[in-house]
Order: structure tokens, then C-alpha cells, then sequence
């Protein structure tokens, strides 16, 4: 498994402080985050570098964006030899109705869809909507 130095390293994203402590944030939590959340995270740090930060790392297919259907972007590492390709890397995600949180389920991935001739697909969103089992009391 490689280090965060190298793993960004053969991303061609410079390392630096802020971007260890980023993907060290997302890293250890168990459900996506959204900007909001990054941010209280680092108060002290400055939005810009933070959000430079995050973009970069969806450019790069470091993190993942999820469109979970609440309006605000969230966003969640991906797996270790991740492209975000559509034929291999996309899976589905599960929204909890009663705790706002968003999870990444990588062992199910999204099933290959054909599209009518002429369209090109760029994108696939699969997102289950329910109670988690904290929730639930599963």
C-alpha cells in the first residue's frame, strides 16, 4: 500500500501540509463529507486552499464527488487504484433519510448500462435512499 506522499506523487499533485491533513481528514471518516464539513475541520486554514484542495483532488481521481440528492455536493476518497472510469470504478452509494449522512458502498458496483446509440455517458449516480443501520438499530 503506498504512503499519502506517494500516492499523491504518482497523482503529479505536489505534497504539502494542507493536502496530507485533507486526505488524512477524509481518510478517517466513515461517511462522505461535504465542503462545509472540511472547513470546520480547518477554521483556521484559508477557504481557497482548502477548496483548490478538493478540486484538485476530484481532477486527479483522488476523491470522488456524490450527488446524493440533498442539494450539497459530498465528497469521498477513492478506492486506492481508482480512475473514476465507468466500466470498472463506479459503485453505489446509500443516503440515510433520518441522519443526513452519505456512505460510499465500493464492494457493489454500478451495473454496465447501454445508452442508446449516440449518447455518451460521462457519469453514473446510483444512490440508495433509507436508514442507515445506526439508525435503524440494526
Amino acid at each position: 500500500m503506498k504512503t499519502i506522499e506517494q500516492l499523491l506523487e504518482s497523482k503529479n499533485i505536489r505534497v504539502t501540509a494542507m493536502r496530507l491533513l485533507i486526505y488524512k481528514f477524509l481518510a478517517e471518516k466513515q461517511v462522505a463529507a461535504t465542503l462545509s464539513d472540511i472547513e470546520n475541520a480547518f477554521e483556521k486554514a484559508d477557504r481557497t486552499t482548502l477548496y483548490r484542495t478538493v478540486k484538485t483532488f476530484v481532477e486527479k481521481d483522488i476523491v470522488h464527488q456524490i450527488d446524493d440528492g440533498t442539494g450539497i455536493v459530498k465528497y469521498a476518497l477513492c478506492e486506492q487504484d481508482c480512475s473514476c472510469e465507468i466500466e470498472t470504478d463506479l459503485h453505489l452509494h446509500f443516503h440515510c433519510n433520518n441522519c443526513n449522512e452519505t456512505v460510499c458502498l465500493t464492494e457493489h458496483k454500478i451495473p454496465k448500462i447501454k445508452v442508446p446509440e449516440g449518447f455518451v455517458s460521462e457519469n453514473i449516480n446510483l444512490v440508495i435512499k433509507g436508514m442507515c443501520d445506526k439508525c435503524s438499530g440494526q
